[in-house]
């Protein structure tokens, strides 16, 4: 039996990597946390850098921490978090979240669609776990993607604007839109608000229906500034970091689990069709046979264009799938494979953190040792589903939790 399908299992997964980050994630000289990590020897290699998304997802670790009725240390840790979120990040004059800080000190001020939805995110986890400010933020982080991001013409968000707002790229994305989506979802819940949950249906709708028609039913990545699919975008970068071409397999199960919980609020009978669809395109067309794990690229064939295997969409498939045996037992066999092959190849045995990525053979390359990690957010939050899976039903993944 998969000890994955039980809550001490799960709880177990959960706190190792909590474990991983504090204490030494708080940061007592300049607020928020440090969270460059060095994955295979838990070292700090980066005391200083403080990247919004980084702050925001450590917020919502914490905050699910609390949650989950785990250490008291929890609620102080995001309390922490949500001080320098709401301080150190918010540019009071321009109105926005900064990007990229050394210290307390704006490095890159450009406003990221992207990081303004965790700090929706943050905020939104925070007020839920009885954080003080959380709500404060949840208003404050709304009110910015709304009135500077949203486009009512196209019923989704921009991706990014200067510092002033005056410069807006023509880029659009469905990354930041995802990440929005889940943000949305999340203050919906933690508020009781339908406006949240209204304006989530509308991005899931415009992309996983109407867009996604388009393209076969799958999810394409990158749009013009007028959202017609720009299918050329980094064809000639490949391995680019954020943005390359091709299909995620990862983000097809990430929506997958996003539709699932839209589900839970609105009785629609195509969410939870198009979850499926989603998740069996991103095995289809994503899953390796030979070494196992979903690759990070891949065309409309499924032939891999960047073969690498990275811990986040392996995580985002294991509570797309959990979520998905609600309703039909049959995923449990996909929760059972991912989890067996992010023990035997994604987890650290000694620490209990998850590697960022691995070869296609399953050997881990050389660490990035930017500023742009996602400290054990991936992992946390979609235990912390596969968990409410089996508050609501201790039955659901086939095992008495």
């Amino acid at each position: 039996m998969n000890v994955y399908r039980t809550r001490e299992g799960l709880r177990h997964a959960f706190r190792d990597v909590l474990n991983f980050y504090h204490p030494d994630c708080i940061d007592t000289r300049f607020g928020g946390y440090v969270t460059q990590f060095d994955e295979r020897d838990g070292y700090v290699y980066d005391a200083r850098s403080k990247h919004l998304v980084a702050t925001a997802r450590a917020i919502n670790n914490f905050s699910l921490g609390v949650l989950a009725d785990g250490p008291e240390w929890c609620r102080t840790a995001a309390e922490h978090g949500l001080r320098f979120l709401s301080t150190a990040h918010w540019d009071p004059e321009n109105e926005g979240y900064d990007w990229l800080l050394e210290g307390r000190e704006p490095t890159d001020r450009t406003r990221f669609c992207y990081g303004h939805a965790f700090a929706l995110l943050a905020g939104a986890r925070a007020h839920q776990a009885g954080i003080p400010g959380g709500r404060d933020e949840i208003d404050r982080a709304f009110s910015v993607l709304e009135e500077r991001f949203f486009e009512p013409e196209h019923g989704l968000y921009a991706d990014r604007a200067s510092s002033d707002w005056m410069d807006l790229s023509p880029y659009r994305g469905a990354n930041a839109n995802m990440h929005t989506l889940e943000a949305l979802l999340a203050a919906g819940e933690a508020t009781g608000e339908g406006r949240f949950l209204d304006r989530a249906y509308t991005i899931a709708e415009r992309f996983t229906r109407e867009l996604a028609a388009e393209t076969d039913g799958l999810l394409w990545e990158h749009y013009t500034d007028t959202w017609q699919h720009d299918l050329s975008h980094n064809e000639d970068e490949p391995d680019h970091q954020f943005r390359p071409p091709g299909y995620q397999p990862g983000h097809h199960a990430e929506w997958a689990k996003l539709l699932c919980l839209l589900a839970e609020h609105r009785e629609e009978a195509w969410l939870l069709t198009r979850a499926s669809e989603l998740f069996d395109a991103a095995v289809e067309l994503g899953w390796d046979e030979e070494y196992g794990g979903l690759y990070y690229t891949v065309e409309e064939s499924g032939e891999p264009i960047v073969d690498e295997k990275y811990g986040w969409a392996q995580a985002e498939a294991i509570g797309a799938s959990a979520l998905l045996a609600r309703h039909d037992p049959t995923y449990l066999e996909w929760y059972d494979r991912l989890w067996s092959y992010s023990t035997e190849r994604l987890i650290d045995p000694r620490h209990g953190n998850w590697y960022e990525r691995l070869t296609r053979e399953g050997e881990l390359p050389e660490p990035d040792h930017g500023p742009e990690v996602e400290p054990g957010y991936h992992p946390i939050t979609n235990c912390w589903l596969a968990m409410e899976v089996l508050e609501d039903d201790p039955m659901a993944l086939g095992a008495d939790g």
